[in-house]
């Protein structure tokens, strides 16, 4: 079995999130893509995220009507910061059998030798990076210098390139701008609904 492991704050989950995990899908052939929000980004410390709850209830919403998408609440039951290794190696434990791929963009590869023990991940699971708007390719022969054995262990995709972050949609709801098109219906209502990035 293939699973694809998706990672991040969710802070909005968006369309661009999906259609990701769509490709993943189709292009690997993996069987599921688990959707893991993080508890406590450690990358994210400067700014006040949404809280655990919120952000998995809008992963369910985005999800619900595809059983080949599930929500793991891995990383949001644990205290501190989320590290991908952690998450990774606590997975490959429930998941013997399974062959995991997890998915990053372009620009998180690029910082991957900064990464809590990057060296172990890339052995104990396949990369899949998805380009980011405004980032160019990641230079494989310059990471594979600091990473050994990262080339061979990580699948390119050149699509989905969708220009729709979570920074841009939560700037756009302070503002009070529509969001429509660029998350899931059920999301935009539960961002309203709960006063969301009002304040931010």
């Amino acid at each position: 079995m293939k699973i694809g492991v998706f990672g991040g704050t969710f802070d909005p989950v968006h369309n661009g999130h999906l259609a990701i995990a769509e490709e993943v899908k189709t292009q690997l052939a993996v069987t599921e893509v688990w959707f893991v929000p993080a508890g406590q980004p450690w990358l994210k410390t400067g700014r006040t995220i949404s809280t655990r709850e919120q952000r998995v209830a809008m992963v369910e919403m985005a999800i619900a009507g595809k059983p080949y998408f599930k929500l793991s609440k891995l990383e949001v039951a644990k205290p501190g910061p989320s590290y991908t290794i952690d998450t990774i190696a606590e997975l490959k434990q429930q998941l013997k059998s399974a062959e995991l791929f997890f998915i990053m963009g372009w620009d998180s590869l690029n910082n991957l030798p900064l990464w809590k023990e990057s060296s172990r991940l890339i052995k104990i699971c396949r990369l899949v990076a998805i380009p980011r708007p405004g980032n160019p390719p990641p230079n494989l022969t310059v990471l594979e210098k600091a990473l050994p054995g990262l080339s061979e262990n990580v699948v390119m995709l050149d699509k989905p390139n969708l220009d729709i972050s979570a920074t841009a949609i939560r700037d756009r709801v302070t503002k009070g701008l529509p969001i429509d098109g660029m998350v899931p219906e059920a999301v935009a209502n539960y961002i309203r609904r709960n006063r969301l990035y009002i304040n931010d």
